[in-house]
């Protein structure tokens, strides 16, 4: 597909967990089969997973080099785990162990944000990660003036007459959208209105909270919104919301940021990279309602700065354009390959900091 070629394993479906999640079965066999067809000089892993875990296993036997992503953080599965609230220092330990343990088998690993290879430095992480942003595609996501906002605002239920707060992503509880509901009960103004674009695991329980809330139409659940259709609808809103407590860098709000759009975003983990109080937008406390209702007063009360934020917020998300993305993960490529393994930390930090754009920061 694409000049991409993509093998299909087996695998258990584990909706009763949840609705994406998927069990790979005796995959060994195959990743052998895949590896001596395809002859890799490099392996690239995005998890820790047991798929992951037979790759880097069979990879390691195979000699074959080994850098992984990691986009994990034990708060993306907390929200599954029941009474998982009492357990939380030892479920979270026991989570950290479980992705160290495949990942401190590597040469060396990227993430997404300085902000998540500090995290991944703290809890033990024993190898060279460097901070690689994930990217995005400013040929896409760009502000677009000649756009029609009200017939596209329509056709996803929003109101064109109101202020639109905009979520775009997976509808789940690490998100936290409960903390945007409750915010937009606080502020009671019929003059804003809060979108929440996608599906997932806590769609229902979300709609019927909005219900017993009393929201009416001042939250609008657009549904899935196709990617052609996504860039349409950043421009189309005002603000851009990402109230998670857990992103290693917010991909959906670096595509808002490019759009020109003013963020107002949780203060943690990533999330402060992107944004700056009164720069681009304001960040809130995590999980806090009433401080998000603050945030949310001070972005429509002062409509005059939208322009100056939206600009900003364009700016930084520059930063992250996929080409300089491609260009830092082919240095540490062709340097993974160079020479021993003593010498490859410092030849890719050289490379990388030759980059304008270089995120900095690692560990010899």
């Amino acid at each position: 597909r694409n000049k991409v070629h993509i093998e299909a394993l087996k695998s258990a479906n584990l909706n009763m967990i949840h609705a994406d999640a998927y069990f790979s079965l005796f995959s060994e066999s195959a990743i052998r089969r895949i590896f001596k067809s395809y002859r890799p000089e490099i392996v690239h892993i995005q998890d820790h997973f047991p798929l992951s875990q037979d790759v880097v296993r069979v990879a390691k036997q195979f000699g074959i080099r080994l850098i992984g992503t990691n986009h994990f953080m034990p708060e993306n599965l907390a929200a599954y785990v029941r009474l998982i609230s009492n357990i939380k220092p030892v479920y979270n330990r026991i989570m950290w162990t479980w992705m160290l343990g495949v990942y401190n088998q590597l040469d060396v690993a990227t993430a997404q944000s300085k902000a998540s290879a500090a995290i991944l430095r703290s809890q033990g992480l024993s190898i060279p990660v460097y901070p690689v942003s994930c990217g995005i595609d400013l040929k896409r996501f760009h502000p677009d003036p000649t756009l029609d906002r009200t017939a596209v605002r329509t056709r996803y239920g929003l109101d064109p007459s109101r202020t639109v707060f905009l979520f775009v992503g997976r509808v789940d509880h690490e998100k936290r959208l409960d903390v945007l509901l409750q915010a937009i009960k606080i502020l009671n103004r019929d003059d804003i209105q809060l979108g929440i674009a996608g599906d997932g695991a806590a769609k229902e329980y979300l709609k019927t909270m909005a219900d017993d809330l009393g929201l009416g139409d001042r939250v609008q659940f657009t549904g899935f919104v196709p990617a052609e259709d996504l860039p349409a609808l950043l421009n189309s809103s005002d603000i851009f919301t990402m109230p998670s407590e857990a992103e290693l860098l917010s991909i959906a709000s670096l595509e808002a940021m490019a759009c020109g759009r003013p963020v107002l975003l949780a203060n943690a983990v990533a999330l402060p990279e992107l944004a700056g109080d009164g720069v681009n937008g304001y960040l809130f406390r995590p999980g806090d309602a009433s401080d998000a209702a603050r945030c949310m007063a001070l972005l429509v009360n002062h409509p005059e700065r939208w322009a100056r934020m939206g600009a900003s917020s364009q700016e930084k998300a520059h930063f992250h354009s996929l080409e300089n993305t491609l260009k830092q993960y082919e240095t540490l490529y062709v340097n993974l390959l160079a020479g021993t393994y003593s010498n490859i930390a410092e030849k890719a930090i050289k490379g990388l900091r030759s980059s304008p754009h270089w995120l900095g920061g690692h560990k010899k």
